[in-house]
């Protein structure tokens, strides 16, 4: 253990420390924090709408996550622009490079206008269009960087600085909007069906054991970087509705459910996504016990989301995103979670799913048994627990660590300010 969180501490986390500072990677990290209070917003609707479900005279707030997590993409593509404008040292673009990017996400989003209407596919600019706005964004960042390099129109005594600025701004507006049309309507390059694509060999091979834990994994590797599982829901999802449609057909026929690759399997039955995607219950449990006074704070705010499986504000505030120390315990539980869920249904440890509810909102493991009907799914939620808790625990006690050194570090600074502010009181009286 000893020699673990040495190598974690000493050449694990500066080694990662040096790719996120990378401007461009720092801009996608930096954006996925400052999103967070709308993601926080959604997550909230999401589990009012947990009681909501058995409380049917509460009020319908779905306006709510409709406006906040429905727009994620928009909320997006605006700050993924503005951060890698300022990161790049060019701040006087920050403000039209991410007007413009909002305007180039809605382009690729197949936006309609006529004279009493504008129409956009609505799948593009949600959680599922999160990886077409970060895209967008950091192209017209690209475009703006490269003009700004290129220092056209220097400031001179001969034109006013307004009309510099109109121009300077104009030129890369202008470019990245050509450059727009020459990717959906001359090349007629769909590029949110190109990623769709992309994460296509997702589909082969799902129910084999490789392809279940490959269409666990990637989902929870990009969450891991701030993008919603969501986006892979048009790869997904045709999986796993064809799969539990032939588990309910073939029970109702008198045989047996044979496909493992279900949304019931992955989500509803919350044992590879206990806590959320990536297992994180256990590290929420952790995080109640902590010596170190934020995560202890964050670890009772997200206790309860926790519960009902929902994760974001974990996800975000722990933070787990681009927090390397945090990731990869995160993949190894969902590979660790996903292989032991995968042959225990296989070897009929465990049944295979057999009903369509996909509410992956049910507590574990409550859920487990219903979508299961099957008692071993207590047991096995039991044994998983242990797994995933004894592989959060070496890097959170890194993590912790750092934490309460930035707490003592922040502690004396402030301290030291006082003391100072003090003493020039007096000197001044």
């Amino acid at each position: 253990m000893n020699k673990l969180m040495n190598w974690l501490t000493n050449s694990f986390a500066p080694g990662c420390q040096k790719v996120f500072a990378n401007p461009w990677i720092d801009s996608v990290a930096s954006t996925m924090k400052k999103v967070l209070p709308f993601i926080l917003t959604g997550s909230l609707i999401s589990f009012y709408n947990v009681f909501r479900s058995y409380l049917t005279f509460l009020p319908d707030l779905s306006i709510v996550f409709n406006f906040t997590f429905g727009l994620l993409a928009v909320y997006i593509v605006f700050l993924v622009t503005h951060e890698a404008m300022v990161k790049l040292g060019h701040g006087q673009y920050k403000i039209y490079a991410s007007l413009t990017a909002v305007g180039l996400l809605l382009l690729f989003s197949n936006a309609t206008i006529d004279n009493e209407m504008f129409m956009v596919e609505n799948v593009r600019i949600g959680a599922s269009g999160i990886m077409l706005g970060l895209i967008t964004g950091l192209l017209t960042a690209l475009v703006f960087h490269l003009y700004a390099k290129l220092n056209l129109m220097k400031n001179n005594d001969s034109i006013t600085d307004f009309v510099t600025e109109w121009i300077n701004n104009i030129i890369p507006i202008t470019i990245t909007f050509i450059v727009g049309m020459l990717i959906r309507d001359v090349l007629h390059f769909d590029l949110y069906n190109a990623l769709v694509w992309i994460f296509s060999p997702l589909q082969w091979g799902a129910q084999t054991l490789p392809g279940f834990i490959l269409i666990c994994l990637v989902p929870a590797v990009f969450y891991s970087l701030g993008i919603s599982s969501w986006v892979f829901n048009a790869v997904t999802t045709p999986i796993f509705l064809v799969a539990i449609a032939e588990n309910i057909a073939a029970v109702a026929g008198g045989g047996a459910a044979v496909n493992i690759a279900t949304s019931e399997t992955v989500f509803t039955a919350a044992l590879i996504t206990m806590g959320g995607v990536g297992a994180t219950l256990p590290l929420n449990v952790m995080m109640l016990r902590s010596k170190c006074k934020k995560l202890n704070v964050m670890g009772k705010i997200c206790i309860a989301p926790s519960i009902f499986n929902i994760n974001e504000p974990l996800m975000f505030g722990a933070p787990v995103v681009f927090n390397p120390m945090l990731m990869l315990p995160m993949w190894i539980n969902t590979i660790l979670g996903s292989a032991i869920v995968w042959l225990a249904m296989h070897f009929s440890l465990l049944n295979i799913p057999s009903k369509m509810i996909q509410v992956g909102q049910i507590p574990a493991p409550f859920s487990s048994v219903m979508i299961t009907q099957d008692w071993r799914a207590i047991p096995l939620y039991v044994v998983l627990f242990a797994i995933y808790f004894t592989v959060w625990l070496p890097f959170f006690k890194v993590y912790e660590k750092e934490c309460i050194m930035e707490e003592a570090n922040e502690a004396a600074e402030n301290e030291e300010y006082e003391t100072s502010s003090d003493a020039a009181g007096i000197a001044e009286a």
